[in-house]
């Protein structure tokens, strides 16, 4: 049986059944905290954003045009994480300082997962935040497309030009 597609699921939403919201939040508030945690690398800031998410999403559910929801509900976490710095005033780009604990841990994998995030902290911000949404994330060129106003084209290039520098930061780390 196929699952019910999240559009037809956020269209009943955006009609006033918040019930169905539950589904959208079962599908998808892993995706979103793991993509604020990866870009920011505050696990409490990412759990308090993802909730923040999707009080936006039954909030402005009158907003929402059968548009691609990923697209849609990601543009939101993005959206909110710049807010949070902007309001903060932590950085000036609103992504920039991304605070980074590393711990001591005898642990061969977690020190390569520490090394990693430590190499991907150390990218800019929109570096960063493309190789998260497409690597760790999963989505696909066109929905980031959507997302960051941009073509699928140029984000190709620019996964395949921030991956080539994260691979560069890393290889210089180990």
């Amino acid at each position: 049986m196929n699952p019910i597609p999240d559009e037809q699921i956020m269209a009943e939403v955006a009609k006033g059944n918040l019930d169905e919201l539950k589904v959208l939040f079962e599908r998808h508030h892993l995706h979103i905290y793991n993509f604020l945690l990866k870009t920011c690398g505050d696990k409490m800031l990412s759990e308090d954003l993802t909730q923040d998410v999707f009080y936006k999403v039954m909030k402005y559910r009158s907003s929402y045009k059968n548009g691609n929801f990923v697209s849609w509900i990601f543009t939101i976490a993005r959206n909110s994480l710049n807010t949070y710095y902007r309001r903060n005033k932590e950085v000036s780009d609103g992504l920039e300082k991304v605070e980074h604990h590393l711990t001591a841990n005898v642990n061969k994998d977690h020190e390569e997962k520490t090394q990693l995030q430590h190499a991907l902290n150390q990218l800019d911000t929109s570096d960063r935040a493309v190789l998260v949404m497409n690597k760790f994330n999963g989505i696909k060129y066109d929905e980031m497309a959507e997302i960051m106003d941009s073509t699928p084209g140029a984000l190709k290039t620019k996964v395949s030009r921030a991956l080539q520098k994260l691979k560069t930061i890393y290889l210089e780390n180990e």
